[in-house]
């Protein structure tokens, strides 16, 4: 065979493999979550068992061909953003009390579907080796609860719908204490390092939350007056004619649900990998069976 047709040959060869290559590649492309179905922005805030489930349907959605794109922001900006459009899908809503302020504001704007989380419960909490049992009591016990010589609640961010309803407790049961807003971590941390010392500390929590698998012994204040109201359930909600264009996610995410353990377990591995892909990474593959239901 003369030299000029082996190189002809080979690039023959070439061509064909660069061009399987290519094909193959985009083949995986669809499978494994290009983005060929387009763009989805899911919105989240802080909150754990939220960045929790954020991720995993990040993940799942790619899995399905859509690419994802995620915005974290506080809680009022998230409606609004889902009101207006510019936020496809809020993984997160506690009704019928906790974020109804912000959905009455933007249902006429807003899709809300089907509950995966039933039974939450929001309030005033302190370890359990404090010696206080309900809400009326803290004006008696302020001298547990002092911090820089003030009576303080220790909350989280000022635009969550849980540092409102604490705002609104302090005022119906005349509560001679400060809210001292800041975020869940912060919040989080100085409920860490008082229990490891032992020290009477008074928070804003909320469960679901993994916290609570590490301290079992937190408890809820009584709160005679309801101002933190019943154990609510956790919808998801799309912007408006979402489910018309994206029928088959919206089909996936009415068929998920999960409970304390599940996403329990999902809080915990995040917060043991440091990292909230990889964790909800390790649990999916974990817990395939569970999630290839949702996703029929």
């Amino acid at each position: 065979m003369s030299k000029g047709k082996e190189i002809v040959i080979y690039l023959v060869i070439a061509a064909l493999l660069l061009g399987g290559s290519y094909w193959w590649g985009g083949e995986q492309a669809v499978e494994g979550g290009g983005g060929n179905k387009g763009t989805i922005k899911i919105g989240y805030n802080n909150w754990a068992e939220n960045i929790a489930v954020t991720h995993m349907w990040k993940l799942l959605l790619e899995e399905k061909g859509y690419s994802v794109e995620l915005v974290r922001t506080e809680k009022a900006p998230l409606w609004s953003g889902a009101a207006s459009g510019s936020i496809d899908v809020v993984p997160e809503a506690w009704l019928p009390t906790t974020d109804q302020p912000f959905y009455s504001k933007y249902k006429d704007k807003l899709e809300l579907h089907e509950p995966w989380y039933e039974g939450t419960n929001l309030g005033l909490a302190v370890p359990s080796y404090v010696d206080v049992d309900s809400i009326e009591e803290l004006n008696e016990k302020k001298d547990l609860f002092q911090r820089k010589g003030q009576p303080t609640i220790v909350g989280i961010d000022p635009g969550a719908s849980l540092t409102s309803l604490t705002e609104e407790s302090i005022k119906e049961y005349g509560l001679d204490y400060k809210l001292l807003e800041s975020s869940e971590p912060a919040m989080l941390s100085e409920l860490d390092k008082a229990i490891q010392k032992k020290e009477p500390i008074l928070v804003t929590l909320w469960n679901p939350h993994w916290i609570f698998s590490k301290y079992e012994d937190l408890k809820y204040l009584k709160d005679p007056k309801n101002v933190y109201g019943e154990k609510e359930d956790i919808f998801f909600v799309t912007r408006e004619g979402f489910k018309k264009e994206h029928p088959d996610v919206v089909k996936w995410m009415n068929q998920w649900q999960m409970d304390d353990q599940s996403l329990g377990s999902l809080m915990q591995v995040i917060e043991e990998t440091g990292d909230p892909e990889k964790g909800a990474e390790k649990w999916i593959e974990e817990n395939r069976e569970q999630v290839d239901r949702w996703l029929k």
